[in-house]
C-alpha cells in the first residue's frame, strides 16, 4: 500500500470516528472483500459469510472510537469477524439468531443518514420498471432491505423491528445493498463513474 493511500485510510478512519457518512462507505467498500472472503473460507457458505461480514462491520463501526490507529484496520476487522464467527458457533445450538440487548441498541454508533450518496443518486434516477428489474438481481436479503427502505420508506429502526435485527446491522446491510445495486445499474447501462465498484 502506498503512503498516499495509507494517509487516505487514516483520514477516513478519523472521519468515521467523527461520524462522517462517506468514510463509513469508504471503509466498507475498501475492506468488504477481505472480511467476506475470510469468512467464506471458514463457513463455506455465501449467505453465512455475508451475514457475518455485515455483523463484523456493524460491530466495528459501533466500536470505531476505540480503534488504535497504530494498528492495522484490516487486522482489527478480521479479528472482530473471527470472534463473531466463534461466538455464533457457540450459540448455534441454542439460537439461530443472536439479539442485542436494549442497552447495546442505545449505544450503537450513529451512522449519519442525511446526505445522499453517489449510489443513492444512481438508484433514484432510474426508471421504476427498470429499477425493479435491477433489484431482482440482488440476493433476497438485500432485496428485502432495499424494498423496506426505498419503497415502504421505513426508518432504520422500523426495518430493524421488522427483520428483528440490530439497527447497526441494518445500516451496514443497506450500505452494501446500495453499493451492489448501483454497480448493477452501472454495468447494465454502461454508466460512467469515478468510483471503483467492488
Amino acid at each position: 500500500m502506498s503512503e498516499d493511500k495509507t494517509l487516505n485510510l487514516q483520514q477516513h478512519i478519523i472521519s468515521a470516528k467523527a461520524g462522517v457518512q462517506a468514510s463509513f462507505n469508504y471503509l466498507l467498500d475498501t475492506f468488504w472483500n477481505d472480511v467476506y472472503h475470510f469468512q467464506l473460507k471458514r463457513t463455506q457458505n455465501e449467505y453465512e459469510a455475508e451475514d457475518i461480514s455485515i455483523q463484523s462491520f456493524s460491530k466495528a463501526f459501533d466500536k470505531i472510537a476505540s480503534f488504535d490507529e497504530k494498528y492495522s484496520f484490516k487486522t482489527w476487522l478480521i479479528q472482530i469477524s473471527k470472534n463473531i464467527h466463534i461466538d455464533l458457533i457457540r450459540k448455534k445450538n441454542a439460537s439461530i439468531r443472536s439479539n442485542t440487548t436494549k442497552d447495546e441498541e442505545q449505544q450503537v454508533y450513529n451512522i449519519a443518514d442525511n446526505t445522499p450518496s453517489a449510489e443513492d443518486k444512481i438508484i433514484t434516477e432510474q426508471n421504476l420498471a427498470e429499477l425493479l428489474q435491477f433489484i431482482k438481481l440482488l440476493k433476497p436479503n438485500y432485496q428485502e432491505v432495499i424494498n423496506l427502505r426505498y419503497f415502504q420508506e421505513l426508518s432504520y429502526q422500523e426495518i430493524a423491528d421488522v427483520l428483528e435485527e440490530p439497527i447497526n446491522n441494518i445500516k451496514v446491510k443497506l450500505l452494501r445493498a446500495k453499493k451492489l445495486l448501483a454497480t448493477i445499474i452501472i454495468n447494465k447501462k454502461g454508466l460512467k463513474t469515478t468510483s471503483n465498484p467492488s
